[in-house]
């Protein structure tokens, strides 16, 4: 007996019980991140525009955004670069030691953010084994924005790190190979066979690191000397305006940030998303 025309048109699902377990997903996502977020708007909504203007646009306010985004930008710009290079080292050549450096890489996932800010800082201050060094030659690093952007770096590497490595891992050799054979140079084939395979992964990484660097507070404050208009990042702005009962500057701050934020990752994944496509069509 054939299944009724009603039957044949009703799609199949890969997993079974899938309105529950839809229903299950959107109701966690909400609890952990609508609702919160939409918290934070409607507090914000609740003040007049010359109120929320004048917070979002006081020139400390201004100031903090600046270095947030400024030294998490470019953070992630040297993870980026060098996270590559930590992944190519990782996968392409055994040497005595691999399996300890790549043990080392997650340290920054293990380590608490406050213990890697008090060492950080115990490094690269005046009396610090780094800082002592650099001192004599007019490099500060502790307690200015330099040092915000070290310890940026340092709590991001692994995310650029973990995210291209599995594609290096991946990459046949045969490629490289067949190119070499047609009379390609290194750089040829590195730029024509690995690079476009593992340009979308690096800016993945990119844009993980990015982002947990915005949002980053305990590895920062100990090593940024957090001083208006210099080093203070917005996240210790919002957290100094909770100390202070002034909930509605910290949301109105809060949801510039997170507006920020989103418009900025919004980008980097139609980015990531021509860039997958352009490969696709082997443009």
């Amino acid at each position: 007996m054939s299944a009724s025309p009603a039957a044949r048109r009703k799609p199949k699902r890969v997993l079974p019980g899938f309105g529950l377990t839809l229903g299950y997903s959107v109701a966690y996502l909400s609890l952990l991140v609508l609702i919160p977020l939409a918290g934070l708007f409607w507090k914000t909504a609740g003040m007049g525009w010359q109120d929320f203007a004048d917070i979002i646009f006081s020139p400390r306010v201004l100031a903090a955004y600046k270095i947030s985004f400024g030294a998490a930008f470019l953070a992630a710009v040297i993870n980026a670069v060098f996270g590559f290079i930590v992944a190519w080292v990782l996968v392409r050549y055994p040497f005595p030691g691999r399996r300890l450096i790549d043990a080392l890489v997650d340290l920054p996932f293990a380590l608490p953010t406050a213990v890697a800010g008090i060492a950080l800082t115990a490094l690269y201050a005046p009396n610090g084994w780094f800082g002592s060094v650099l001192e004599p030659h007019g490099i500060k690093v502790a307690f200015t924005p330099t040092g915000i952007v070290v310890a940026l770096t340092f709590i991001g590497l692994p995310f650029v790190v973990r995210t291209v490595q599995p594609v290096l891992s991946d990459l046949e050799a045969e490629l490289e190979e067949a190119a070499a054979s047609l009379g390609a140079s290194r750089w040829q084939t590195f730029r024509a066979v690995i690079w476009p395979a593992v340009l979308p992964a690096l800016i993945t990484g990119f844009a993980l690191a990015f982002a947990r660097a915005i949002g980053e507070y305990g590895s920062v404050i100990f090593i940024a000397g957090n001083m208006p208009m210099v080093s203070e990042i917005a996240p210790l702005l919002i957290v100094t305006q909770l100390e202070q009962y002034n909930y509605a500057g910290a949301t109105a701050i809060a949801a510039v940030m997170l507006v920020i934020s989103f418009a900025l990752l919004l980008l980097i994944n139609s980015l990531q998303a021509w860039i997958r496509q352009r490969g696709g069509r082997g443009v």
